[in-house]
């Protein structure tokens, strides 16, 4: 048991400590590749035809917001479409259809497209604008983000590259200065988008498009074999399967999308919930599949890492659960050794002084108890010797006593 227990504490150490490695040694790959050039070959002319998907799911009250800010999008009207994924149980279809309806009597070409059913949730929502979209490209938008007019605009020209599948902007934060809760988000974050997706990215490993504020091409999705909502993160699940199949995508970290942080914790933790669940779900389906895949060895690595990063937190529960046994055993195997290996004073006495005592004993000397080359008496718990200890405790040196044992005892001359 004792073992048992002190093996799982220090291999829990172990995992945490090769996590904790895996951090320094993104920063060193982030310093290395943070100035690469990620500017695109070529530019489109004219632009490809881009169709922008809205998920919505009850936003009622930022629903209007990010429509107006989709139409004010710097990209032609007849190369745009705007679709807005409606699964709302509340008011907000109504408010979604009649804000579509003045959209389009201003000339854009926007749908409003609404389920009942939610199968599949926002990858279903997602699949089924998918298979009625115009575009050749595919723009995605969360509710709480706002994007800028330059947004699609200045990605779009990187997939003059066929190679690539999905261009990543980086998150930016509309109330990261509201309270503790946001500014340690926006942090969170920020070390997230700006630290490990451009080491991961520039360095040629993979890393994953955040479920919004991207622009993907579409017959990328169609080959990675679309949206599927086997799991709570659909776009990391997308994500790897595309690159899997040979797509290659790019992140621009100077390029933001701004976007509102949950201002309560319960909506914080949920989000939470979600990434950590669907992260070890992605895991346990696509890793096989990575490993078997005649990728580099350090992409294996960095995808089990990026896949699995979520167990340190159940590690660190088991090793505060962990902490007071393995105290108390290492301390009670201590003792228990201390006693095997008998009296602490004959401990100390028997490997010189005992052989001193006999030796002048058989040639007839007088040796009083405590003679000096008995040596110091020694405490077997504190591996000190006892005189020391007293010395500090009482200001000054005391003369070392031993106490001998009876087959040692030294018979004064008649």
């Amino acid at each position: 048991m004792r073992w048992f227990v002190l093996s799982l504490y220090f291999g829990c150490l172990l995992v945490l400590s090769a996590y904790g490695a895996h951090r320094w040694y993104l920063l060193w790959l982030y310093r290395r590749h943070r100035r690469d050039d990620a500017t695109p070959a070529r530019r489109f002319d004219p632009l490809p035809r881009l169709t922008v998907q809205l998920p919505l799911y009850n936003e009622m009250y930022v629903a209007e917001r990010l429509i107006d800010a989709v139409c004010a999008l710097d990209y032609p009207r007849d190369r745009l479409e705007i679709q807005v994924l409606d699964d709302s149980t509340d008011e907000t279809r109504e408010i979604v259809s009649a804000k579509t309806a003045a959209c389009a009597a201003r000339g854009f070409d926007i749908v409003h497209l609404h389920r009942t059913d939610r199968a599949g949730f926002k990858a279903g929502a997602l699949e089924a604008g998918l298979r009625v979209a115009k575009g050749d490209l595919i723009a995605i938008f969360d509710a709480d983000f706002v994007p800028q007019p330059g947004f699609a605009r200045e990605l779009v020209h990187h997939f003059t590259d066929e190679r690539v599948g999905m261009v990543q902007a980086r998150w930016g934060h509309l109330n990261a200065d509201y309270s503790p809760l946001t500014r340690v988000q926006s942090m969170l974050l920020d070390g997230h988008f700006v630290i490990e997706h451009t080491a991961r990215n520039r360095s040629g490993r993979f890393f994953n498009f955040n479920g919004t504020a991207g622009i993907w091409r579409r017959r990328c999705i169609e080959d990675a074999g679309g949206w599927q909502h086997d799991t709570l993160t659909e776009d990391l699940d997308l994500s790897y399967r595309a690159q899997l199949e040979g797509w290659r995508f790019v992140f621009l970290p100077d390029h933001i999308a701004p976007a509102e942080l949950p201002l309560e914790m319960g909506a914080f933790k949920s989000q939470q919930h979600r990434w950590a669940k669907g992260s070890i779900q992605t895991a346990r389906k696509l890793l096989p599949r990575i490993y078997r895949s005649a990728l580099p060895w350090y992409v294996k690595l960095e995808a089990t890492v990026h896949l699995t990063a979520n167990i340190g937190y159940v590690l660190m529960v088991l090793l505060a659960l962990l902490i007071v046994p393995a105290v108390w055993l290492r301390r009670r195997g201590r003792d228990l050794d201390d006693r095997a290996r008998g009296p602490a004073d004959l401990h100390a006495v028997e490997p010189f002084g005992g052989g001193v005592l006999l030796g002048r004993a058989q040639r007839g000397d007088r040796i009083e108890a405590g003679h000096p080359s008995l040596g110091p008496r020694v405490d077997g718990r504190r591996h000190r010797p006892v005189d020391q200890q007293r010395a500090g405790r009482l200001g000054g040196p005391r003369r070392p006593r031993i106490v001998l044992p009876a087959h040692a005892q030294v018979q004064p001359r008649t």
